[in-house]
């Protein structure tokens, strides 16, 4: 924010007016403020911003846990969102439309609606039926204030300092993204019900309008309703104020919106941060049904994210006001933003370490941020090109379009990863056996079906026998090796089940006792249906056979035998029946994530044509000419005016 000063006043000039004292409505400044009262104004602003969004976003780092109580499909719970989304588009009009009842007003008291729901409504919801309204209403409120805080940064700000103010603007999303995972993951080990989050969420909310209530300020429309270049132009809007008709200066204002200039760079900014929106409602459930994380580790990686982000946003922010201008680092970060993104994307099937995943994170929230802080400027004084006065209707549309955008690529989310919503849907009781009794679940979904049914049909069946412990084994961490030696003795095996095992144990005691002999060639005859001879020649084998082998064969298959006992028959019946299902959406899963991503990556490449049509030079020496030019401009009109008193 520009530290210029304004020139000095001559005796007829009008004095810089404290703020009078504001009821719970009037908050209108009738002259613009010195430097500190409006970095406070602009402050207030951006935590209010940052705390609706804060508020927006704390059901995305336990969403896991929301499906499970409310009983939500995945493909449900994101529809939570479509519909969120689709009324938040509607009120980013309704707030253009309701502007003149206080851009500040609408701030003020819809954080206390926000407050309220998080605290009160939304986590205290009945069934997903009342979740899914209060979420609306939520977002309703969200809708009006992604127009009305923008609004207020640009009243406050200069274009001179318009990257810096709308950088810290920006920082709203992204620190309420921050602070929602910031919080859970240091939390949710200690305070395991969703709920809590809600409530420190809706508890912070409350205090943020208390301070908002008490001092946020907004300009009158005569005022706002002029371009501002730079701090120096102060004292030629106050002059001109008095003689400017505000309901004249929005006479057809819809009307000189609808430009191609405004549309196509709105929707744009709209592709371009379909990646940011997906992470923001789905981190957890990404990592979750991809990476195995669990939800405070999923919510710290994506601090890596937002951290990144958020200094991305700020610094560039400050380098556009240095260099004057927007559009090289427009297309400077989203190409930053490209390289992370398909990196990022690359990783859903050839699995990354975490800390491999946070720098690739570090690129594409550094290169996104810098393109939206510089592109949220440029699109302030595209809109002020056509008219300063419809600052807010121009903001309307561009919420409107996001808005929409993001509702329709949340509905074609859910088509593009099917599996997620079967994983999200039937995979926590498998999930549960796995954790309970991972070894013995190891064994029964690794091993082939098949061949236990063909084992059990024909327990002489050396061949399958010989492949399923060697399963087993391999499951349990045999080497080669000790594989290949069961399979040596896989006949041996099937003559040793045929035999009792109260035989076999005198046998294995003392290989010479006659009547033992006997008895184990009458169990191998009866059990193998093979003749006195044979019988004779298997015994034998079995003497000879590799005895640490045989045991090795042993001691799995009496691993493979206890596996199912320990878990219920409606555990097995369960994995029975979605076992399949569940295995094959974890194999198709990856891909289908990473063919979002690759979706999202096309959003950021149909961004960067769009930044051509935007106001603004791509030469800061020209951009200085201007500025230049302009305040000449400014000296010459405050001159004439001085003249005419």
């Amino acid at each position: 924010m520009s530290s210029t000063t304004a020139p000095p006043r001559g005796d007829g000039d009008p004095a810089p007016a404290s703020p009078a004292p504001a009821g719970i409505w009037r908050r209108q400044l009738a002259h613009y403020p010195e430097n500190g009262p409006r970095s406070i104004y602009l402050g207030i602003t951006v935590l209010a911003t940052v705390i609706l969004y804060y508020e927006l976003y704390v059901g995305g780092s336990v969403a896991t846990q929301i499906i499970r109580d409310f009983d939500f499909s995945f493909t449900g719970y994101v529809f939570v969102s479509v519909i969120g989304n689709l009324v938040g588009a509607f009120a980013s009009l309704f707030a253009g439309l309701a502007d003149r009842w206080g851009r500040a007003n609408l701030v003020v008291y819809g954080l206390l609606a926000t407050g309220l729901l998080t605290l009160v409504g939304l986590p205290h919801a009945q069934d997903k039926t009342l979740f899914t309204v209060l979420f609306a209403l939520l977002s309703f409120v969200e809708g009006v204030v992604l127009v009305a805080t923008p609004a207020l940064i640009r009243d406050f700000s200069p274009q001179v300092g318009r990257g810096v103010a709308m950088g810290f603007w920006t920082l709203g999303p992204v620190l309420g993204s921050l602070v929602v995972t910031m919080v859970s993951s240091n939390t949710l080990d200690s305070h395991p019900d969703w709920r809590f989050q809600f409530y420190v969420c809706g508890i912070a909310g409350l205090v943020v309008f208390v301070i908002a209530f008490v001092g946020l300020r907004e300009l009158s429309p005569a005022l706002r309703d002029q371009l501002m270049v730079s701090m120096r132009d102060r004292a030629l809007v106050e002059a001109r104020a008095a003689g400017i008709d505000p309901e004249a200066a929005l006479r057809g204002h819809w009307r000189q919106m609808l430009r191609f200039d405004v549309i196509g760079s709105a929707f744009a900014i709209s592709v371009f941060l379909l990646l940011y929106y997906i992470l923001v409602g789905f981190t957890v459930v990404y990592f979750a049904t991809v990476y195995g994380y669990s939800e405070a580790r999923a919510n710290s990686l994506a601090n890596w994210y937002w951290i990144a982000n958020a200094i991305a946003l700020v610094v560039t922010g400050v380098l556009t006001d240095r260099f004057r201008v927007r559009k090289p680092f427009m297309i400077l970060g989203a190409l930053i933003g490209l390289i992370g993104s398909v990196l990022f994307a690359l990783s859903a099937t050839e699995q990354q370490s975490y800390h491999t995943i946070a720098f690739y994170f570090i690129l594409s929230a550094t290169g996104g941020g810098m393109a939206y802080v510089a592109w949220m400027a440029s699109f302030t004084e595209t809109v002020e090109r056509h008219n300063p006065a419809a600052t807010a209707t121009g903001l309307a549309i561009w919420g409107w379009i996001l808005r929409l955008v993001v509702t329709v690529s949340l509905a074609i989310f859910t088509l593009v990863v099917p599996a997620t919503s079967i994983l999200v849907d039937e995979a926590e009781p498998i999930q549960e056996m796995q954790a309970e009794h991972p070894e013995e679940f190891a064994i029964i979904t690794g091993i082939d079906q098949d061949l236990v049914e063909a084992v059990q049909a024909d327990p002489t069946d050396a061949d399958s026998l010989a492949t399923l412990l060697g399963q087993v084994a391999t499951i349990q961490g045999a080497d080669a090796d000790e594989v290949e030696g069961i399979a040596g003795v896989a006949e041996e095996v099937v003559t040793a089940q045929a035999i009792e095992p109260d035989t076999l144990a005198t046998l294995q005691d003392d290989p010479t006792d006659g009547a033992a002999i006997g008895a184990a060639l009458q169990q191998i005859q009866d059990g193998l249906g093979v003749d006195s001879g044979t019988a004779l020649q298997r015994l034998v084998a079995l003497g000879e056979a590799d005895q640490d082998a045989l045991q090795s064969a042993a001691q799995y298959g009496a691993d493979l035998q206890a596996a199912p006992t320990v878990f219920t028959e409606d555990q097995l019946a369960y994995l029975a029946e979605n076992g399949p299902d569940v295995a094959a959406a974890a194999d198709d899963n990856p891909g289908q994530w990473q063919t979002w991503w690759w979706v999202c990556i096309a959003g950021q490449v149909v961004f960067l044509p769009f930044v051509f049509v935007m106001a603004g030079r791509w030469s800061p020496r020209r951009a200085r000419e201007d500025e230049q030019a302009h305040e000449e401009a400014v000296e010459r009109e405050l001159a004439a005016l001085g003249r005419q008193r």
